[in-house]
């Protein structure tokens, strides 16, 4: 049975990449590669490739919807994000192009089109990668995926171009879509929070979204960004995403599979991806000065330009259709970058502190958009992050502190906490700058609620090595992690399941036992 070899082989290799630090979709381009390896010595079921391809198209629908479940269309309309992602499209391709032409002696045609392939990033790796850190609306991770949002409508512009085939007149429904958002509020309302839920996420992406968009002559990849985007900003968007996690994460190893499995590269194979190996830092560079003069400061630069620095699945898409002897060869390129970028990313923040000193030359001495605070006035109490568990903190203390105030790395959070009336502002707990420049001299307590154990681990650390004497409490689900949080410096890490347990058992003590007793 095929589905036993891909899933050993997935499993296996994934285990034994986690093992030494990488991340297991390393594994599972090399299960793919493995598969495709095994194919010449072993007769596999001709229908496996087919099958293989559809899992990998449902993982990336789904993916690419839950991405716009978490995306504000107000971040891509940003000067860095047009004109980062615009210029970097036409700079790298006229600098690939000439390249790609001398290196492989090929028409001037396919070197433009190889060119193209290349200028992309990969949307599924940057988005799952900062997905795992929480950090898609982070700053960095919101300016990341504005890019990928208009690389991905160029590559679809491209390929209409490339392959002669014109949307269909229908196509101009797409302009009715925001009038579908109350009919689609509506629906989440009433689903509930069990299948239904899911169910209505997996219709909107790979039905309405996915073939609605493909029988219109338009991306199945862009109709599943775009439904959700429409349900973006009801209540319960987080909760419709994280429903959809595991089914999305499976189907995603279909993808990593898919590349693997496109076939076993030759010479010209071997050439282009030694090639675009070498160019690929020189890839990132260019997203990080482009950042760097749209005004972002060296961190946010960074950080994003690290997201981007990798090649996209949609140039396989581009090879497919117009390029179909280069597939090979470009997927091997793909999952190369796939494999360099992927390690790097996990260790970001770090890399950065690294590379700070140099790095820090080029920012521009003006405000910029990710400014962040470096006095927190007379609070005595800040608060780290302002999810379910942050806000439930700012308003049982808002009355009863003479000084509070919380931070959240979320702008669009921030935005909508001051409307409420809370005091909270713009800051990424990762960031050396924001320490460096933190004046907290009134501060006596420090709640952590961030969801990111490496935010919490870096924040203790940080408030220890700057002195800070006060109340450090965090929470977390699991009792390692909390062992580590209070390892590096906090008072107390609550385990949140056990505190609700704890909370519950208190209400009914007092509901039913501290009452009097009265005869009947």
């Amino acid at each position: 049975m095929l589905e036993a070899v891909w899933i050993a082989l997935a499993f296996t290799l994934g285990l034994m990449v986690r093992a030494v630090g990488l991340p297991p979709l390393v594994g599972y381009l090399a299960a793919g590669f493995a598969i495709s390896g095994l194919s010449h010595y072993v007769e596999l079921p001709s229908h496996g490739d087919e099958v293989i391809s559809h899992l990998a198209h449902l993982g990336v629908l789904l993916l690419l919807f839950t991405v716009g479940l978490k995306l504000r269309v107000r971040n891509l309309v940003q000067p860095e994000v047009i004109g980062g992602g615009l210029l970097h499209f036409a700079l790298s391709v006229t600098l690939l192009t000439p390249g790609v032409f001398l290196l492989l002696d090929i028409s001037w045609y396919e070197a433009l089109l190889l060119g193209v392939a290349l200028s992309f990033s990969s949307t599924v790796l940057a988005a799952k990668v900062l997905d795992s850190k929480r950090e898609l609306r982070a700053f960095h991770g919101r300016v990341a995926i504005g890019i990928l949002v208009i690389q991905d409508l160029l590559a679809l512009l491209v390929i209409s171009l490339a392959s002669g085939t014109t949307p269909s007149a229908w196509a101009l429904l797409v302009l009715a879509l925001p009038l579908m958002r109350p009919l689609l509020f509506r629906l989440l309302d009433v689903c509930g929070h069990d299948e239904l839920m899911v169910l209505l996420g997996l219709l909107l992406a790979l039905v309405v979204g996915g073939l609605g968009f493909e029988a219109l002559g338009l991306s199945s990849e862009l109709g599943a960004l775009a439904f959700g985007v429409l349900l973006a900003k009801h209540k319960r968007a987080t909760e419709l995403s994280n429903s959809l996690w595991s089914i999305k994460e499976v189907f995603l190893v279909g993808f990593f599979l898919q590349i693997g499995m496109s076939g076993l590269p030759g010479m010209d194979a071997l050439v282009l991806a030694t090639a675009a190996t070498i160019v690929l830092p020189l890839k990132g560079l260019l997203f990080f000065l482009l950042l760097v003069i749209f005004k972002l400061r060296a961190r946010s630069a960074f950080l994003t330009s690290l997201a981007l620095t990798n090649y996209s699945e949609f140039g396989l898409i581009v090879a497919a259709i117009v390029l179909p002897q280069w597939l090979v060869p470009l997927a091997l390129t793909v999952a190369v970058s796939f494999v360099i970028s992927a390690p790097l990313n996990r260790i970001a923040h770090p890399f950065y502190e690294r590379l700070s000193a140099r790095l820090l030359r080029f920012e521009r001495n003006i405000h910029h958009p990710d400014q962040q605070p470096i006095s927190l006035g007379n609070a005595e109490v800040l608060i780290f992050g302002m999810g379910r568990t942050g806000t439930a903190a700012y308003e049982q203390l808002k009355d009863k502190v003479p000084g509070l105030i919380a931070l959240d790395s979320d702008p669009g959070k921030v935005d909508r906490h001051r409307k409420e009336g809370r005091a909270v502002l713009f800051a990424d707990a990762e960031d050396q700058v924001f320490w460096q420049g933190l004046r907290m001299d009134n501060i006596r307590a420090v709640i952590l609620s961030m969801s990111d154990i490496e935010a919490k681990m870096i924040a203790v650390t940080q408030l220890r090595q700057r002195g800070f004497e006060g109340f450090i409490a965090s929470h977390t689900l699991f009792q390692d992690e909390a062992d580590k949080i209070n390892a590096a410096g906090a008072n107390e890490t609550y385990l949140t399941m056990s505190e609700a347990g704890v909370g519950l058992a208190e209400h009914v003590q007092q509901e039913v036992y501290s009452r009097p007793v009265t005869d009947s």
